[in-house]
């Protein structure tokens, strides 16, 4: 696959989210120790400054129409509520990883629900100020790609 059509090799290699998060320590230990993203490295400075910056495995910049935004918030949630940005987490077993979440702070918005496109998918109001999905596939990708509605755009 090349960058935007051409010939030449992808440049960006890694997608970092930089999230503000009013209670530092409250949200590192729902991302870090409850979700369980490893801790890749930490930073302090002058006036308090913290940062910490935390694995999440392979990243991807998911970019939905609003048609299709508010398609998924139906179908996942059964109405309108995620925010103009959403971070989703792909897991392993989304029931335990939404009551483990939920038992670190966070709050359902709605408990894993199997989707059309074959996962189990769970909203979650989290710190930070973020809204976040935990999914688990049902299908691998080449069981997933035979079924109507899946492919690429390219």
């Amino acid at each position: 696959m090349t960058a935007a059509g051409n010939d030449q090799p992808p440049t960006v290699r890694q997608l970092r989210l930089v999230v503000e998060a009013d209670d530092y320590d409250a949200a590192v230990a729902f991302f870090r120790d409850a979700l369980g993203l490893p801790e890749q490295a930490a930073y302090s400075g002058g006036d308090g400054a913290r940062v910490v910056i935390l694995e999440a495995g392979r990243a991807t910049l998911e970019l939905a129409n609003p048609a299709q935004k508010r398609m998924i918030d139906e179908v996942e949630v059964g109405r309108q509520v995620a925010p103009r940005l959403r971070v989703a987490f792909e897991v392993d077993d989304s029931r335990v990883v939404t009551e483990r979440l939920v038992a670190a702070g966070a709050t359902e918005v709605a408990p894993p629900t199997v989707t059309p496109w074959q996962s189990l998918n769970a909203r979650l109001d989290g710190p930070a100020g973020l809204h976040l999905t935990v999914f688990q596939e049902l299908l691998d990708p080449e069981e997933r790609s035979t079924r109507d509605g899946f492919g690429t755009d390219a």
